[in-house]
């Protein structure tokens, strides 16, 4: 371990400093590219007007996080989590606390609850991940899938908790039950009752909450 002459406590790891400008760099494209999908659409969304928006060149762009169908990727990974950090969902203070619930209707309150705050993160880009890039690029429509494949089987595994904890209606398989959640939670869902229909996410999550729990415990 090296010291810095004259002082009395070690220097910190010569690469740190390194890979911290790394992830600000990252951090910076990220943002600049969440503001240009936003406002311009994915086709006016380019890698040069990314990179320019960021302050670093499109080489930057293309090794810190990829081309433009990866960035989308990063971009929409990022506001649903609310960070870059690697944590997994269910280990985030919301997926522990449902998973603490003293029953249903709590834990899937808390679930909508964690649903509305994706939504607020993501929900401005919503129409351009499902709508408008996925017609434009065949790189965009696979990480669709990816999403709704990731998505059904995150479903799949609170409708089985559910039923494993405290049970389901009469009549409702965990197959069933893993449907309707991943219905509800849709974003074609999202997108159709706050942007078309003008619902504030607040009540739809109350929605989200309130239905989920009459189709899978009839309470």
């Amino acid at each position: 371990m090296t010291r810095v002459p004259g002082r009395g406590r070690p220097s910190p790891p010569a690469h740190a400093p390194r890979a911290e400008q790394v992830r600000e760099t990252r951090r910076r494209i990220l943002v600049a590219a969440r503001d240009m999908f936003v406002r311009r659409g994915y086709a006016g969304a380019t890698v040069d007007a990314i990179a320019h928006r960021a302050g670093v060149s499109p080489q930057t762009v293309y090794n810190a996080v990829g081309g433009k169908a990866e960035v989308l990727k990063a971009v929409y990974d990022v506001a649903l989590a609310g960070d870059d950090e690697p944590v997994p969902v269910n280990d985030r203070p919301h997926a522990v606390a449902m998973r603490a619930a003293p029953d249903a209707a709590t834990a899937l309150r808390l679930y909508a609850q964690m649903g509305r705050q994706m939504l607020e993160r993501a929900g401005p880009l919503l129409v351009t991940v499902y709508v408008d890039a996925p017609q434009q690029d065949a790189q965009v429509r696979a990480f669709v899938e990816v999403i709704e494949a990731e998505r059904r089987a995150g479903t799949g595994a609170v409708a089985g908790w559910i039923a494993e904890r405290f049970g389901l209606r009469d009549g409702v398989s965990v197959a069933e039950a893993r449907d309707v959640l991943w219905t509800l939670l849709a974003p074609e869902t999202a997108h159709r009752l706050v942007d078309l229909c003008g619902w504030s996410p607040a009540r739809w999550e109350v929605w989200i909450a309130r239905t989920a729990t009459e189709a899978l415990c009839g309470a």
